[in-house]
């Protein structure tokens, strides 16, 4: 009736996929002005407090990558498995495992001291790993939904954390609420001047995205991985063993979340406390940081930083704009809605009625 029709569209061009995701964000941006103007805050000026708090601002903005780390480590590893169209939305649970296994090393491991924090992070690695494992064979072998899996482990993990710091893992110099010891010195992480800008966990997430771009885009292994995502039926074809490239796809990228965990733990904390002083959603946040990559674990770089400023600016808005603190999880979820409604702009394109492939076949002939 209208003329036109909607048509699949083959391989959108990087420039439209970057369009669009800004688009997103500055939708999300629009509609979060209008939240403050109908709280009584004048949207420019808002937004002019929270950049010069942050991003012009050397603490500020010093703030903003500490911020961005644990969402750098996450959203990185949700980009990998989700190449290989596994669902992961354990990063939270994944995060809080890493900061466990740390924290018992740390804690109880009579480890060398200049042996400490490498041993902290393998542990990290490994503990994040062992919580992907599950969910990862759960789906491959009995077709488990790991949406579900690995949504229900963060809860999991959650209660650990609070059973560990309530119980065997108290603190002895609790009065309040409860955290365990402080972790010796030799087991802090450096950072960065006077800031709290833990420098080796951001060395990590920085290499790691670089390495998983290198895998995913010049390795035979990165294309039989594009090919589990794009095309399941051809990638079996091929002969690719969907078993052990799903298991392992799954581990590295669990392993880079608990990563995060020790960096939150020995870089910010010194011992483990409340799994929401740990973790302020940020596994939830990196599905974010990972959909706005579009699957480029170079472009996480980017989005963690953004997704960062948005962290970094919950307290401007609390303090200085006496908005509600709940405000950066309200702009999350915008960004989040935005992006799903933005998706069939990708897909499919408007064309006349008539028009495309076919036709221009036919006036070819």
């Amino acid at each position: 009736m209208l003329g036109v029709r909607f048509e699949r569209r083959p391989d959108p061009s990087p420039l439209l996929v970057f369009a669009v995701s800004l688009a997103a964000i500055l939708a999300a941006l629009l509609v979060t002005g209008v939240l403050f103007a109908l709280q009584g805050v004048d949207p420019v000026a808002g937004f002019a407090t929270i950049l010069q708090r942050t991003i012009l601002d050397p603490r500020g903005s010093s703030e903003v990558v500490r911020k961005s780390i644990p969402l750098l480590l996450a959203g990185v590893g949700i980009v990998l498995a989700l190449r290989a169209r596994f669902w992961n939305i354990g990063a939270e649970g994944q995060i809080l495992a890493g900061a466990v296994a740390a924290s018992g090393v740390a804690l109880f491991l009579p480890v060398p001291p200049a042996l400490m924090v490498p041993t902290m992070f393998l542990a990290g690695f490994i503990a994040g790993a062992a919580w992907g494992f599950l969910p990862a064979i759960l789906k491959v072998r009995l077709g488990v939904n790991e949406i579900i899996t690995t949504l229900m482990l963060n809860y999991v993990a959650l209660y650990i954390v609070r059973w560990l710091i309530n119980g065997p893992w108290r603190g002895d110099s609790v009065t309040g609420f409860s955290y365990s010891d402080r972790f010796p010195e030799y087991a802090w992480l450096p950072t960065i001047g006077t800031t709290r800008l833990h420098w080796p966990t951001l060395l990590i997430g920085l290499v790691l995205a670089l390495l998983l771009a290198f895998v995913l885009f010049r390795t035979r292994l990165g294309f039989e991985i594009r090919m589990m995502g794009e095309s399941p039926e051809a990638a079996r074809y091929a002969g690719v063993d969907f078993f052990w490239t799903t298991i392992a796809l799954v581990c590295v990228a669990a392993g880079a979340a608990g990563i995060a965990g020790v960096g939150e733990v020995a870089g910010i904390h010194q011992r483990l406390l409340e799994p929401t002083s740990i973790s302020l959603g940020y596994g939830y946040t990196a599905i974010i940081v990972a959909l706005l990559a579009r699957g480029n674990p170079l472009a996480t770089i980017v989005t963690a930083l953004f997704m960062g400023l948005v962290f970094a600016s919950g307290d401007i808005m609390k303090v200085s704009l006496r908005l509600p603190s709940q405000m950066p999880s309200v702009i999350n979820g915008l960004v989040l809605l935005f992006l799903v409604c933005s998706e069939p702009l990708l897909r499919y394109r408007l064309v006349r009625r008539g028009g495309g492939p076919k036709r221009r076949v036919a006036k070819a002939n």
